[in-house]
């Protein structure tokens, strides 16, 4: 391997500098179990045709003040939704639906199938999240890292071409954490794009930072301080590209690209706090 493809790699694999990952998804998993044991939920609830198109959802404990979708990371070719059940915790008792959705991964597919099973479930929450005790017409997206690109995605799409029952705006808001914005840089990536298979070409046609906001919904951004370079210049480059509907940043000091996630279970984190604040709750 040449020394580029070595930079790389450091750039943006967080796997190769985060040396506790496993430890630290073997905990994800734990309260995980613990989740879904804990809080009334709706599990493997199909929002397509296909098997792997399948949602958790988790009710708000009393009156439901919000419904955010939660999509997880992994660099598309990684990790289920059931791996993310945690998330849903501490916002559920601050009286949030949580919807999480599971997605086919690469190589089996590509980046842009991925993005297309996004917005199918993002219309199907919008259509149905009220059956789930959800407050209609407000959901908001909220993804990590591969997700974060995911959530950006969401806001770039133009909702009525896609289903004519659909408003502009079907997402209401949505927060990105430790997300990738402009996926050429991924190709150069081989640790991550040998699973992936982007080219210079296909990278474009997914990539936020050259797609205009297709409303005033507001995108929200964070990165942890201890993250990999590469997430914190894809993290200026969305601000930039997006700064007419870039409502906010949020410094995580001391955060690595996974530690950064536990913020969401703790209710007076910066970062949970955003997210509420984002549902205008």
């Amino acid at each position: 391997m040449n020394a580029d493809h070595t930079n790389y790699d450091l750039l943006y694999n967080p796997r190769l500098t985060v040396n506790e990952f496993p430890q630290i998804v073997e905990r994800w998993q734990r309260d995980s179990e613990k989740a879904r044991a804990r809080l009334d939920c709706y599990l493997d609830v199909p929002y397509g045709a296909d098997d792997g198109e399948r949602l958790d959802i988790f009710r708000a404990r009393g009156h439901s003040r919000g419904l955010l979708m939660f999509i997880h990371g992994g660099y598309w070719r990684a990790f289920d939704k059931k791996d993310c059940s945690f998330v849903a915790s501490a916002l559920a008792d601050a009286g949030v639906t949580v919807a999480i959705p599971n997605y086919a991964l690469c190589p089996k597919v590509q980046v842009r199938d991925i993005v297309m099973q996004m917005v199918q479930a993002g219309a199907w929450l919008y259509r149905n999240g009220g059956n789930f005790g959800a407050p209609c017409g407000n959901l908001h997206v909220l993804g990590h890292s591969a997700g974060g690109h995911l959530a950006t995605m969401l806001l770039a799409c133009l909702w009525p071409e896609y289903a004519r029952d659909l408003p502009a705006k079907v997402v209401r808001a949505a927060l990105s954490v430790s997300g990738i914005y402009d996926l050429r840089e991924i190709v150069k990536v081989p640790s991550v794009n040998c699973d992936v298979k982007l080219t210079e070409r296909t990278a474009l046609a997914v990539s936020p930072a050259f797609l205009p906001p297709a409303t005033d919904a507001p995108l929200y951004t964070a990165v942890g301080g201890d993250e990999n370079e590469g997430f914190h210049i894809q993290n200026g480059i969305i601000a930039e590209r997006w700064k007419r509907v870039h409502k906010a940043d949020l410094a995580c000091p001391g955060d690595n690209h996974f530690t950064v996630l536990d913020q969401l279970t703790r209710p007076g984190s910066a970062l949970f706090k955003t997210a509420l604040r984002m549902m205008g709750i």
